[in-house]
């Protein structure tokens, strides 16, 4: 859900181009973003960018580089990466100073961890002085199965000897837009006593950017939430607010109801300021996010 986005991004490479962003950050230090042409990847760069990163001093790493052209163009460096292919990863990791590795999706089961090792390997091969990795929130308490991957790579990257810094992102917010659609269509939602923090993809990106663009993070690992804990019967009251249709909100299946909570519930309400404080900006609140989105809620589910 990146339509509020684009503008920015729009705006912000002609004044790339123009070269009226002052230069920020660690100076001389060479930033590596794999995952550069994902969503959040792609963000991250933005960020970057904004925060006065000069592109000369980006390493974009893709397996599809050339959809990353606009900002080679820019004087960044786009190169092929591949976890499943390890020798292509120190290639691309050399010269880099900082490395932004993004979790891959869970698609690839159980291999997940083993392809963040070939990263984390390849790392140290290239001279990658320090690590900062995307994880789960809460992972040091946190039980649901998605959480053990994510404990795995952090620990590779422990053992790796290299600096590390740990964002441990909740769950996004843009996957609730499907959600608040669906609600709208049946004029219904069912209530749950189960709240998530949800973030942003978009406060993830800035919140990756201000430690990639800074000093001071080093061994330290930040929960990366949004400001408040979101329950189901709150998407529908603000959706309703935000789109004027009137959501009923039923009563709960009671054959539903379990006494144990579901793994992970408890870290999916972990709330912290750490957007705030790394930022110098608020994390994206559930009202902010849908009056943004209103079109994308309307337009029905998909």
């Amino acid at each position: 859900m990146r339509e509020v986005a684009l503008p920015r991004r729009r705006l912000l490479l002609g004044l790339l181009a123009a070269g009226a962003l002052a230069a920020c950050g660690p100076e001389g230090d060479v930033i590596v973003v794999s995952g550069a042409s994902g969503q959040l990847g792609g963000l991250v760069v933005e960020e970057l960018l904004e925060r006065g990163v000069e592109p000369e001093r980006l390493i974009l790493v893709s397996r599809t580089p050339e959809v990353l052209e606009e900002y080679a163009a820019l004087g960044a460096e786009t190169r092929f990466g591949d976890f499943t292919q390890p020798e292509s990863l120190t290639e691309a990791y050399e010269g880099g100073d900082r490395l932004l590795l993004i979790s891959i999706d869970t698609n690839v089961g159980a291999e997940r961890a083993d392809l963040h090792k070939n990263a984390v390997d390849a790392a140290v091969a290239a001279g990658i002085r320090q690590i900062v990795y995307t994880s789960f929130v809460d992972l040091d308490n946190n039980d649901s199965p998605l959480a053990s991957d994510h404990r795995r790579t952090e620990q590779v990257i422990r053992d790796s000897g290299l600096e590390w810094t740990m964002l441990r992102n909740s769950l996004y917010m843009n996957g609730i837009v499907g959600r608040a659609a669906r609600m709208v269509a049946d004029g219904a939602a069912t209530p749950s006593d189960v709240g998530v923090a949800y973030v942003t993809r978009e406060d993830c990106a800035a919140a990756a950017a201000a430690v990639l663009a800074s000093d001071g993070h080093e061994g330290r690992a930040y929960d990366i939430t949004g400001p408040e804990v979101v329950f189901p019967q709150d998407i529908a009251r603000v959706t309703s607010e935000v789109t004027g249709v009137t959501i009923t909100v039923g009563v709960a299946d009671s054959t539903e109801t379990s006494a144990t909570p579901p793994p992970g519930s408890a870290s999916f309400a972990v709330v912290s300021t750490a957007v705030r404080d790394l930022t110098g900006r608020p994390a994206q609140s559930t009202l902010d996010f849908l009056s943004a989105n209103r079109g994308l809620v309307l337009a029905g589910p998909r």
